[in-house]
């Protein structure tokens, strides 16, 4: 499987952004899916995972409330919808797949490249 995140640009504060994690070369539908993101000088951090099912969801507490997860397996493709954006949530986005569910997630199946978000006070 091959991912490929996207989506990601320049806004506000208070700005709203939906990423997106297309699948090609495989099915979407067997993984759980996650996001991750890495700030300049951090480390990469796991923000969110959706189960296979699609009925569990995880946030990390930097964004509970404010970003969601969601997966269109028809579409093959993973939804990151974040609102109220702030400063600190600028970041490279990486979307990632496993068949392992843990929190977080640990074993990464596979990487997509990363969506570039900056948020400007």
């Amino acid at each position: 499987v091959q991912l490929q995140a996207s989506g990601g640009g320049l806004v506000q504060a208070g700005d709203s952004l939906r990423l997106s994690c297309d699948a090609s070369s495989g099915a979407l539908s067997i993984y759980h899916m996650g996001w991750f993101r890495q700030s300049p000088g951090k480390e990469r951090e796991f923000i969110a995972l959706i189960a296979q099912s699609g009925r569990t969801t995880y946030y990390a507490d930097s964004v509970k409330g404010r970003f969601t997860i969601s997966r269109d397996d028809a579409k093959n493709t993973v939804y990151l919808q974040m609102n109220s954006l702030k400063p600190e949530d600028t970041a490279v986005y990486y979307c990632a797949g496993t068949l392992v569910y843990s929190i977080p997630m640990q074993i990464v199946n596979y990487w997509g490249h990363g969506t570039l978000v900056t948020v400007s006070s």
